[in-house]
């Protein structure tokens, strides 16, 4: 393939809400810049991007894509990303190694949850942007509907500089407001501008004119002074007002119909940055903020930053990277600046889909992949020994939602863990973690979808089959009052007996102490050497409380008497002594089931805040507190884990996607006697 130079390559994120259509515009391009010979179709799992089993069993993306494709002498590498906001890691992922997006709308659905979720994305990178509003042959399209809630959402910098001819059925082309050309069809036939569409031309060229004069203070001077503004002149005014952010050109078409494509490449290569135009962020204790920029060179050292790690059962580890700095080789040895280790480079390839395309060299500003890395994982930079910068890494949501995992199968138990860690490489936004009080594994993600797709995976990647469910509470038991309790340990059968007698004093402790055990034997009742091993009994019972079966905490145990005989009397006489004195003794001392209370941060649109308290009280959530700002809440609550073992679901049910949670564990409180009942009553269930 062809080298490109910083300025003629052009790294575009595709964002989008679930639906308007990144995946048929992806298809659309790669048609149009010839790079495909036929249209794939998302319906039909036919299309170059959405590729993966679950993608075209479910129809929508779920995996970042790259798509690189040639246009006019300028490399473009688009990546499609998901539109759901399960998948948002990849989001992210994306974002973070472009330097442009293109944000695709549908005419007929507008701003939508998605469309201000990713807007916000591209405000946080930074990132120069354009606006596609997609799907015009559609049914209840319409462009200026779509236009007025864009103004009202992102503001007036979001600038028409196209107009659709006719709309649904009677889409047939489009105008260029800057040429002042019009476009009919997928062959993009010049032709006259439509006479009924004269005046809204001339109404929405004045609105960008304006626009383009407002962002340079020489065009200003020349428009307000009655003189008309070139061709070139606008050309130049508007690529650098998209450079820095302060117009976002809407731009139109059907990908479908394939109109509309051929524009927005050229506009995608003449206004939007390449990666000359921003500087590569480093990392730097040695500075006041902890970062530093460098300007990206072809002749710098090498720096590279890991994005992506897929996890292919046939082809090993497939690491996706972009050179921000100087240049990687095929078969070369590079420096892991984040793991400190030596990384050796094999084949590097451009990917396209699932097609690979081996490369000899990857440039400065460019994007490609590398197979079977030992050592780097997604977010660390490659570079040289002599230089080891580490370039910023890339910032993922924590996750929300969690299951507890069932292997299936003896088998699926023992490949479970390799499989997990493998699923948890490939996708940052998983978290795993082993709940020792409930004795299950937790899988947590970022919602339902996230974690059946991963179930998914871990069955076609990696052959271990797992059933999801909702994860048990990690309740704990304890006392309310101090009890005494006795147990004599005593069998006589042929030859040597079994005798331990151990008498122990329970007491309650203040809460988050955990558990003590005293010796008090005085005169030798119980002979030292047998004092461990009522310990460990004691230690043990600890472990499963007489309500709920769940551990004991926040006890002292104290042994003070007891009695021994000179020949039955034995370690693990004693050891049963002491765990059955310990049950004999929690009984007595009138136990209670002690929940978890987290602390948790709901961040909602005001407008939301009414529901979100009124269903927080339904949860036993106690309302701590409240921060307003920028049309934002962020409510600080306590509310116990058992009501909240899916609250993601309803957050976004409430809130209609547009809320945010957190978690984090507080502590521990005793629960109310309908809850401790219900766990009793479970347990007997079990039992029975």
């Amino acid at each position: 393939m062809e080298q490109y130079g910083l300025e003629n390559i052009r790294n575009l994120v595709m964002l989008s809400h679930s639906g308007a259509g990144k995946t048929s515009l992806s298809e659309a391009i790669l048609f149009t810049a010839g790079v495909i010979n036929r249209l794939g179709k998302v319906d039909d799992g036919s299309t170059t991007s959405d590729y993966d089993l679950d993608e075209i069993k479910r129809k929508i993306s779920i995996n970042l894509t790259l798509l690189p494709c040639p246009w006019k002498g300028t490399k473009l590498n688009l990546i499609d990303t998901p539109g759901y906001s399960d998948f948002v890691g990849e989001v992210k992922a994306a974002i973070r190694v472009s330097e442009g997006a293109i944000i695709v709308l549908c005419a007929a659905s507008g701003v939508e949850v998605g469309s201000e979720q990713v807007w916000a994305y591209s405000d946080e990178a930074d990132l120069s942007r354009f606006i596609f509003i997609n799907k015009m042959d559609r049914e209840n399209a319409d462009f200026n509907r779509t236009v007025d809630e864009l103004r009202s959402k992102f503001g007036s910098k979001c600038v028409p500089v196209q107009l659709p001819i006719g709309a649904q059925d009677n889409f047939q082309g489009i105008v260029d407001l800057l040429a002042l050309k019009s476009y009919i069809g997928s062959e993009m036939k010049e032709s006259e501008i439509p006479s009924s569409l004269q005046s809204e031309v001339n109404s929405f060229r004045n609105q960008l004119v304006e626009a383009v004069a407002e962002t340079d203070d020489k065009l200003l001077e020349k428009y307000l002074e009655g003189e008309e503004l070139s061709l070139e002149e606008l050309g130049e005014g508007l690529q650098r007002a998209v450079v820095t952010g302060r117009i976002v050109p809407v731009l139109v078409g059907s990908a479908l119909q394939n109109v509309g494509i051929t524009l927005l490449l050229d506009a995608a290569c003449k206004y939007l940055p390449s990666p000359k135009e921003r500087d590569v962020v480093i990392v730097d204790a040695s500075v006041e903020q902890g970062m530093r920029r460098v300007e990206p060179s072809q002749d710098a050292p090498l720096s590279a930053l890991v994005f992506k790690t897929s996890a292919d059962p046939y082809v090993g580890k497939l690491t996706y990277l972009r050179v921000y700095t100087g240049a990687v080789d095929s078969n070369s040895q590079v420096w892991n600046a984040t793991q400190g280790g030596l990384e050796r480079i094999g084949q590097l390839f451009i990917l396209r889909g699932k097609v690979q395309e081996p490369v000899s060299q990857l440039n400065a500003g460019d994007i490609g992949a590398v197979a079977k890395l030992s050592l780097t994982g997604t977010g660390d930079t490659l570079g040289i020994r002599d230089n080891p910068v580490r370039i910023a890494s890339i910032l993922f949501p924590g996750a929300a939602f969690s299951k507890a995992v069932y292997p299936k199968t003896k088998t699926d138990l023992d490949k479970l863990g390799a499989a997990l860690s493998r699923l948890s490489e490939e996708d940052p936004t998983l978290e795993l973690r082993r709940e020792t009080d409930t004795g299950e594994t937790i899988l947590s993600g970022l919602g339902e979808t996230h974690l059946d797709v991963a179930a998914e995976k871990m069955l076609r990647k990696f052959g271990v089959s797992v059933e999801l469910g909702t994860p048990k509470v990690p309740y704990k038991e304890t006392i309310t009052m101090p009890a005494k309790a006795e147990y004599k340990h005593k069998k006589q059968t042929g030859g040597h007996g079994q005798y331990g007698h151990v008498r122990l004093s329970l007491e309650p402790l203040p809460r988050g102490s955990g558990s003590e055990f005293v010796d008090k034997i005085v005169g030798g009742v119980i002979p030292k050497n047998y004092i461990p091993s009522v310990e460990k009994g004691v230690n043990e019972a600890i472990q499963e409380g007489v309500l709920g079966g769940y551990p004991v905490v926040d006890i002292k145990a104290t042994v003070y008497d007891g009695s021994f005989h000179q020949v039955d009397s034995s370690d693990i006489c004693f050891k049963i002594a002491g765990a059955q004195a310990l049950k004999k003794g929690l009984s007595q001392g009138q136990p209670i089931l002690l929940e978890p209370i987290m602390n948790m941060e709901v961040t909602v649109p005001e407008e939301f805040t009414g529901d979100i308290i009124s269903d927080l009280n339904t949860k036993r959530a106690r309302v701590q507190g409240m921060n307003p700002g920028g049309g934002i809440n962020v409510i600080e609550a306590q509310v116990p884990q058992a009501e909240i073992l899916r609250y993601a679901i309803d957050l976004k049910s409430i809130t209609q996607g547009r809320g945010n949670h957190t978690v984090e564990f507080s502590h521990y409180e005793e629960a109310p006697s309908h809850i401790t009942q219900k766990v009793i009553a479970e347990r007997q269930t079990k039992k029975a």
